[in-house]
């Protein structure tokens, strides 16, 4: 009986694993996870990704061992490590998701792709999302994705596992240069991940409608399946598939409840369509989505504002509260992540891309197709979306008025009276000195004036926008990434559904 070789990536379950089926419906199975040093390298990965990845593994080794099998960790880079095992034991093929990660994993893949070819290795590689591979024409995209998430749900029932493998538990030290791994943020493992989309389905679901844009009730009423999809742990078919299942459940009084999950469920179609821009255009994660754009912020990156950013000293208490909020717990709702972004691309007139590496960081659920796709629709290097500014006074006044959010995270905040809550540097020195504050001291004053640099920012980059060129330019990222979303939904209501996907749901 033959050997087949099933490498786990960011797919870390063992159920509607289609490459895990493919695998044991051929021969024995041997499961293995790469601990790949050049991966974990990049400027792009942190210790709360590693850990999640671990606990996560854990688990499907668990379920493994209950089969008789286990689950291989192996460390080096992929050819070299592929080599070592089939020249251990020969193996004919070898099964994976599809992984539209950063440019190292794609760099990577062409380099596996040359190994088979080199030792005659069939490798089969199977959707992970609703996402096409090759795809030629955008049109056709939305029917691919409906066909994918209509397929029944896979699942073996029995598995022979090679018994050569190495039957000493899962180890899995973390790359000491990491940093970073919130000790509040979600936690790994396949069995979490069917807890939350069950809590969610049955009960949080019932604020999702109105609950997603504010900090304040998002962590409740969002469906909180971001990290679990990002790594696999969970599949996005079994996520449309049980949501729809309940949707068909419920009475037909509970219309709030059915709007709300089949909002949801829009979403999940929007986290694709993100996703496949990525996989037909690698390059947007370094490169303007629009050439035309180019230049714009590059020459002009202030590293100073960048520090403060990161350091949540922007001198805007939503926006520091939200950044405080991200590095204790890995997680923001996506309106605060793309008012962090706006206010990063605006007013700091930041470029995305080292802002977008460090909050690749600081997001456990870090999924490069839509970090990057969305990265650069908030700054309007796309070419072809609605210029996205938010400004950080008004966020605060509409999803934070009594200050509760920015008070939990910004202690200093407490003791500054509701009437300057939302510009605290307007506060007179009299009161400052009387509640014990000193704006510059406790609290940080802007960066820059915020109305007068947010005017700047928009007049230069619409500027850029009216350019002949740039306009011709607009057509080619149409034609390639828009989306053709069949709905009887109205043109405005779809672009606010488009602006409020993407990063999470």
């Amino acid at each position: 009986m033959s050997t087949e070789l099933v490498w786990f990536k960011r797919d870390c379950r063992w159920r509607d694993h289609a490459a895990l089926n493919a695998a044991a419906a051929r021969g024995r199975v041997r499961c293995i996870y790469v601990i790949e040093p050049s991966l974990w390298q990049q400027a792009d990965a942190a210790l709360q990704h590693f850990e999640f990845v671990r606990e996560s593994l854990e688990e499907l080794d668990q379920a493994f061992r209950l089969h008789g099998g286990c689950l291989e960790i192996h460390h080096g880079e992929l050819p070299e490590v592929l080599t070592k095992i089939w020249n251990e034991t020969p193996f004919q093929r070898l099964y994976s998701h599809q992984e539209t990660g950063n440019q190292f994993t794609y760099a990577r893949d062409i380099a596996v792709t040359a190994w088979c070819k080199a030792h005659q290795i069939e490798w089969q590689e199977f959707a992970q999302f609703g996402v096409v591979r090759g795809l030629k024409n955008r049109n056709l995209w939305q029917s691919a994705w409906e066909k994918h998430m209509a397929a029944p749900i896979q699942h073996v029932e029995t598995i022979q596992f090679w018994q050569g493998a190495n039957s000493a538990y899962l180890h899995m030290p973390a790359p000491a240069h990491l940093k970073h791994n919130p000790a509040r943020r979600q936690k790994g493992g396949r069995s979490l991940a069917i807890a939350t989309l069950k809590n969610f389905l049955n009960t949080r679901s019932l604020g999702y409608r109105g609950g997603i844009s504010s900090p304040l009730s998002a962590p409740d009423a969002c469906s909180r399946l971001s990290p679990y999809l990002a790594w696999g742990c969970i599949s996005m078919r079994e996520v449309v598939q049980h949501t729809g299942k309940h949707i068909n459940a419920l009475s037909p009084q509970a219309s709030k409840h059915r709007a709300g999950l089949q909002a949801f469920i829009s979403r999940l179609y929007w986290h694709c369509h993100f996703i496949q821009k990525l996989e037909s255009e690698p390059e947007i994660e370094w490169r303007n989505m629009h050439s035309g754009y180019d230049g714009l912020r590059e020459e002009d990156f202030n590293h100073e504002y960048f520090d403060a950013l990161k350091a949540a000293r922007t001198g805007w208490p939503m926006v520091d509260a939200c950044v405080i909020m991200l590095r204790e717990t890995g997680w923001l709702n996506f309106r605060m992540r793309a008012m962090l972004v706006s206010v990063a691309a605006y007013p700091l007139w930041l470029h995305w891309r080292p802002v977008g590496e460090w909050l690749a960081t600081q997001f456990l659920d870090y999924e490069p197709g839509i970090h990057w796709s969305q990265l650069q629709m908030q700054s309007g290097t796309t070419g072809i979306n609605t210029t996205r500014v938010y400004n950080p006074v008004k966020q605060a006044l509409d999803h934070d008025p009594h200050g509760r959010f920015v008070r939990q995270w910004l202690p200093a905040m407490q003791r500054v009276p509701n009437s300057w809550l939302l510009e605290p540097w307007k506060m007179p020195i009299e009161i400052q000195k009387q509640v014990g504050i000193l704006v510059g001291q406790d609290i940080a004053l802007p960066c820059v004036d915020l109305a007068l640099a947010t005017t700047e920012s928009k007049n230069r980059l619409h500027a850029r926008r009216k350019q002949d060129d740039v306009k011709a330019g607009k057509k080619a990222v149409i034609e390639k990434h828009a989306s053709r979303k069949k709905s009887s939904t109205s043109k405005s209501r779809r672009s606010k559904i488009d602006e409020q996907l993407g990063f999470n749901f």
